[in-house]
């Protein structure tokens, strides 16, 4: 694995260390903090109303296109 580094104000380096649990590194933090963004990203878009219509619209024009 390679390693970089990343410039942060002290003040940047204090929130994330106040989601750490006592022992964990800056990199674990960094990555469960990722994790829980991309599910809410994705929570997101999954509840998302865009594009939404109501079930009884969808169901006309289910029919519509398939009728019985």
């Amino acid at each position: 694995m390679d390693i970089t580094t990343i410039q942060l104000s002290k003040e940047t380096k204090d929130k994330i260390s106040s989601f750490g649990i006592k022992g964990e590194s800056y990199e674990d933090i960094l990555k469960r903090v990722y994790l829980l963004a991309v599910k809410e990203q994705l929570r997101e878009f999954l509840m998302s109303e865009e594009g939404f219509i109501p079930i009884e619209e969808a169901i006309k024009e289910a029919e519509k296109l398939w009728p019985k």
